[in-house]
């Protein structure tokens, strides 16, 4: 699968959602990326707005919300699903398997955090 080609305003706003869901920022993050996922059409589309359901899915647990976490990590998980291993400079497989691990954790109610960390930066630049 091809990998997205970004423009500059969405570059930044893709790693300005990164850095905020990397802080913890997870409602910021979900802003930020529906504002860059808004103009991204193509296979890609559903990549990001995947990552902006796992967002969401960070906010609801930080809100005790159990059942609105557990059912935005299914629906991003799904989504996600669609990808390589390896996508847009993303480690998906691992990602995947993190969410899968935080899912049976919520499930059984021992969620806590640190929570997840994205990394894009692992192989260079990205994509233009």
């Amino acid at each position: 699968m091809e990998p997205p080609r970004l423009d500059a305003e969405e570059r930044a706003l893709f790693e300005r959602g990164v850095a905020e869901f990397n802080a913890g920022l997870f409602f910021e993050c979900h802003d930020t990326l529906e504002e860059m996922w808004s103009g991204v059409r193509g296979p890609a589309r559903d990549f990001f707005q995947g990552l902006i359901q796992v967002s969401v899915a960070f906010y609801h647990l930080e809100g005790d919300n159990r059942p609105g976490a557990l059912s935005m990590l299914g629906r991003a998980l799904k989504r996600l699903a669609a990808y390589p291993d390896h996508y847009f400079g993303f480690d998906l497989a691992a990602h995947r398997a993190e969410l899968e691990a935080w899912r049976e954790r919520i499930e059984s109610g021992t969620a806590a955090p640190p929570f997840p960390r994205w990394d894009f930066a692992h192989s260079g630049p990205l994509p233009g």
